[in-house]
């Protein structure tokens, strides 16, 4: 009885066991197949190249390649075994050591630390492997060594643009630059390769793949020429060596079409190499903002001659200063009360001499002005952190904020914006927003041009014409930047010289020196702002930024070809000093009425 019992029992268990089996083998083949495969196949991410981004004229200014990661498993590597003296044998991490040191241009020491950490099954030994020296190990045969894809970003030109075009972080993502600005189109969209791996860790010859391949980003084409890139970097890191200067930008724009050819800012760094925490990572011509002080004298000139208050001939009685509101306007300079033309004012950026115009336009119809020649709102490149600069409500303005900001003070721009309003000038008083990015790739990898820039009217043609010959006299003799000239060629521009504000001891420190300009004068083709902050050497416009520009100008008009305005060459005679004491009370006479 107790016998046949047992008997029972196990025949019951035996029929569970083959119940089970044949669920296993013929019910649920398919999941227990797969549930297999799954503990034995490798997903490996394939990284997605960025795209390529180019300067104007094809040279590439950042580009990706592939790489790929060496990775060990030291449990796995112990096990490596290779014919030695003709025989197979088992030479351990050791031997795979030997092997991997001179393919890894490491030494045999450090290889060895890294494939034999203990506690992990998962070691990356270098990131920075060619595809051609992994084809050499995987032949190796090591066990536990396998590689994973990547890409590592290269900036041909160094420091030349390297806040401009921007870097990359180690996850490949844009940060900062052109690198972030168009990020969502220069990264791809990766890919994914699955494949069966031994137990040795080892990818299966014959094994089952699938492959999802990766989507290169698409590239993108830049408006700035690298060469001229390259000398305006160099002449403004010069110059900023040279007068001890905190910071400084050259922005080069072309005046007919607003495409931006340089924009320099110093200090810069080298994207190759590992960055320092203290480094200069934004583009200052788009993020810094300061006030412009006399460059910013031209929209209150231009305000006057359209709203007809002035002419290039007006007479004006210039004193060394005036009382408004509760404060005292000055000159840069003492002087006596000078006789001189609206024109001669300009050229000598005299401070007096802009409020005596300037005062005639209500403060509301003065706002207008500046804002339609750009201030106080960010440009239609919108680049990353760009700032839209300070220019507040004309009805906010105090009682000496009225004046200052008809000379530049009492606001506050960029390095862009400051080149737009002589871009403006130089182009018959038509703005043409700045332009960056000339091409964008389509789907099929094929560059297709960029919308044209949107142009606004600021001003008269025949304002515009008559500002720009006043501001051919800057750079005459009798004007505050004849460094900034050219032979051969006719040159405009407006020195700056303005107190810098400085947020660390909440009040002015040091200055700003600037000169903007373009030429050639007589039909501009190219607009060049130089603005230096803080230099400590010397610091008035016209000897600090005004030989930036007459460098950088010469260059550019040089390499672009640019040829003096034919049978022009002589600049327009404007009379600047009256040679007799103009009648205070007559009318047409500018002077002081309060």
């Amino acid at each position: 009885m107790r016998a046949r019992g047992i008997l029972i029992g196990l025949l019951v268990v035996l029929s569970l066991f083959a119940a089970q089996l044949v669920r296993v083998q013929g019910l649920d083949a398919g999941a227990a197949a797969a549930l297999a495969m799954q503990t034995r196949v490798y997903t490996e991410t394939t990284p997605a190249l960025r795209g390529t981004i180019y300067d104007a004229t094809g040279t590439i200014l950042a580009s990706s390649i592939e790489k790929r990661i060496v990775i060990a498993d030291p449990k796995a590597v112990v096990e490596y075994k290779k014919k030695v003296d003709g025989k197979t044998t088992k030479v351990g991490a050791a031997g795979a050591a030997a092997d991997l040191a001179p393919l890894l241009k490491m030494s045999e020491a450090d290889v060895l630390t890294e494939i034999t950490r203990p506690k992990t099954r998962y070691v990356e030994v270098n990131k920075n492997v060619s595809p051609l020296t992994w084809h050499t190990i995987a032949e190796l045969g090591i066990p536990g060594i396998y590689s994973k894809r990547t890409s590592v970003r290269t900036y041909p030109q160094g420091s030349t643009a390297a806040s401009l075009v921007g870097f990359t972080g180690e996850n490949q993502e844009g940060a900062g630059g052109i690198e972030t600005y168009l990020n969502s189109s220069l990264r791809g969209v990766p890919g994914e390769l699955k494949y069966e791996v031994g137990q040795d860790g080892i990818r299966l010859p014959m094994g089952a793949s699938t492959e999802s391949p990766a989507k290169t980003g698409r590239s993108v084409q830049l408006t700035i020429r690298n060469d001229l890139q390259w000398y305006a970097q160099n002449v403004l890191a010069q110059k900023m060596i040279d007068v001890r200067a905190s910071s400084g930008t050259v922005v080069v724009t072309n005046a007919k079409t607003g495409d931006l050819l340089a924009i320099a800012s110093y200090p810069t760094f080298d994207p190759n190499t590992k960055i320092a925490d203290n480094a200069q990572l934004t583009n200052l011509a788009f993020t810094e903002v300061f006030e412009p002080g006399s460059t910013a004298k031209v929209i209150t000139a231009a305000a006057a001659l359209e709203e007809g208050k002035v002419t290039p001939s007006t007479p004006m009685i210039v004193p060394y200063s005036l009382r408004r509101s509760d404060g005292q306007i000055s000159d840069s300079h003492s002087h006596p009360t000078e006789y001189l033309t609206f024109a001669g004012a300009l050229a000598q950026s005299s401070n007096t001499g802009i409020v005596l115009a300037g005062e005639q336009i209500p403060p509301a119809t003065m706002e207008s002005y500046f804002r339609k020649f750009g201030f106080g709102s960010k440009s239609a490149v919108n680049f990353p952190g760009e700032s839209a600069g300070l220019l507040a409500p004309a009805g906010q303005w105090s009682g000496t904020q009225r004046y200052t900001v008809m000379y530049g003070q009492g606001l506050s721009v960029t390095a862009l914006q400051a080149a737009g309003v002589y871009q403006t000038i130089a182009n018959g008083g038509v703005h043409i927003a700045p332009k960056l990015v000339t091409a964008m790739a389509d789907a099929n990898g094929k560059l297709q041009p960029t919308p044209e820039s949107a142009k606004t009217r600021v001003i008269s043609q025949d304002s515009a014409r008559q500002l720009s010959q006043m501001l051919e006299g800057v750079v005459g003799a009798d004007g505050t930047a004849p460094a900034a000239q050219i032979p051969g060629y006719r040159v405009a521009g407006k020195t700056g010289t303005a107190l810098r504000y400085d947020s660390r001891v909440k009040g002015y420190a040091g200055y700003t020196a600037s000169f903007i300009g373009y030429a050639p004068a007589g039909d501009p083709e190219l607009v060049v702002s130089v603005i230096v902050q803080n230099p400590k050497k010397e610091y008035y416009g016209g000897s600090v930024a005004a030989p930036v520009f007459h460098d950088v100008m010469l260059y550019a008009l040089t390499s672009l070809d640019i040829p003096p305005t034919p049978g022009d060459t002589e600049p327009p005679k404007l009379t600047l000093k009256l040679d007799e004491t103009p009648d205070p009370d007559d009318p047409a006479v500018l002077r002081d009425r309060r």
